[in-house]
């Protein structure tokens, strides 16, 4: 596959462009849930203003009085073409695509359509707590096989743990979450082959979260699971939502391998209701007219990355952290720091500064927070000027 690198757009990094006191009249769960004196580094919400093809977009949509219900195909053609020259995949076939609401319940319906009640989902953890929440939600089981060295995919676990789960020839999933989160680990083509090869031996059905594939590190390329050798019984959810900051217009999209469409084809009709007609729009004009704006977001993602290690190693120097490959997340061991199992409560608690604690994300979570990076490089720096004062 031959990808387009990230450009250089020469527009302004969207990360500078809001102080703090207009952060603050934010209503959104990041600017809402702790009081006025705490900084919010948790949620996976940016502090960027929208890109103007998203905004010029909607804006038209609420001119023409366009609010009813979605149709038609234009989000697939959009993200089909993004995937192209972003990736160099041109297998996102339009027809094998369906709106859902987003990617969580996107990943709720193709769970439903490839295990039934009680049947066991593997994750691989630390990973993303509503992959524990919604699934056990369904009445699943969730089946860990947890990250191995350098915080990827352990083949021989995973290999280990579809043979315990399919014993007896019982239906199981996988679902994988690419790039991963909180680790911000990209998977390469040979990990996601392997995986693929796997789940076939194994007869385990793949679900993919991919919110975050826009969102890489310069010189990282990610590696779409539909488009590896094995990869074609994968069913993948996308969505523009991280990458663009949309989480409020909701809309994701379904994409089946090609020996997956018939299961997609079974998907119930009303699942096409739930998604916003808006936020089609608006995901639409991002991944068609934003990638600009998208380009200079990474850059400022990157330095943000730079930033955030130079700053542990000076003042928190006992806290471990890889740089994320992609994500705009930072995953930190603060286990050296004897701060027990929820570092993220002390550092609330002493530094008001709030970061996702570690503990929700399953096995491999405990001591550790996870640190939203996609804010300004001041509110970085005062970040982790409060987690050092938290020590104090």
């Amino acid at each position: 596959m031959t990808r387009i690198p990230h450009e250089t757009s020469g527009e302004p990094n969207p990360l500078r462009a809001l102080p703090l006191d207009r952060l603050r009249r934010r209503t959104s769960m990041k600017w809402r849930a702790y009081p006025d004196d705490v900084l919010p580094l948790w949620v996976a919400e940016m502090d960027v203003l929208p890109a103007e093809p998203v905004v010029r977009a909607v804006t038209d949509a609420l001119a023409l009085g366009d609010t009813g219900y979605p149709a038609g195909t234009g989000y697939a053609e959009a993200l089909a073409a993004f995937a192209q020259k972003r990736w160099g995949w041109n297998g996102l076939a339009v027809e094998r695509t369906a709106i859902v609401p987003d990617v969580m319940l996107g990943v709720v319906e193709m769970l439903k359509l490839v295990t039934g009640p009680g049947d066991p989902v593997v994750v691989n953890s630390p990973v993303y707590p509503p992959f524990y929440q919604f699934v056990e939600h369904m009445d699943r089981q969730v089946v860990e096989a947890p990250l191995g060295a350098g915080l990827r995919i352990d083949l021989d676990v995973l290999e280990e743990t579809f043979h315990r789960v399919t014993e007896g020839g019982r239906d199981a999933a996988f679902l994988l979450c690419s790039p991963h989160n909180p680790t911000g680990t990209v998977h390469t083509a040979a990990e996601l082959a392997a995986v693929a090869a796997l789940a076939d031996r194994h007869g385990v059905r793949v679900v993919i979260d991919e919110i975050h594939a826009p969102i890489t590190a310069a010189g990282v390329d990610f590696v779409p699971y539909l488009s590896v050798p094995g990869g074609e019984r994968g069913l993948s959810l996308m969505s523009a939502s991280k990458a663009w900051n949309l989480a409020g217009l909701k809309a994701a999209l379904a994409i089946a391998g090609p020996e997956s469409a018939a299961d997609l084809a079974r998907l119930p009709e009303e699942v096409s209701h739930g998604p916003s007609h808006v936020g089609i729009i608006a995901h639409s004009a991002a991944l068609r007219d934003g990638t600009g704006w998208l380009d200079s977001l990474l850059a400022g993602l990157d330095d943000n990355r730079r930033l955030l290690a130079g700053l542990l190693a000076e003042h928190l120097p006992d806290i471990t952290h890889r740089p994320a490959e992609a994500t705009y997340l930072a995953w930190l061991d603060c286990r050296a720091l004897g701060l027990g199992d929820d570092p993220a409560e002390v550092f609330l608690r002493r530094g008001r500064v709030a970061l996702n604690s570690g503990i929700p994300f399953g096995t491999g979570g405990a001591g550790h927070v996870r640190l939203n990076l996609a804010t300004s490089p001041e509110l970085i720096e005062e970040g982790v000027r409060r987690m050092a004062a938290a020590l104090d």
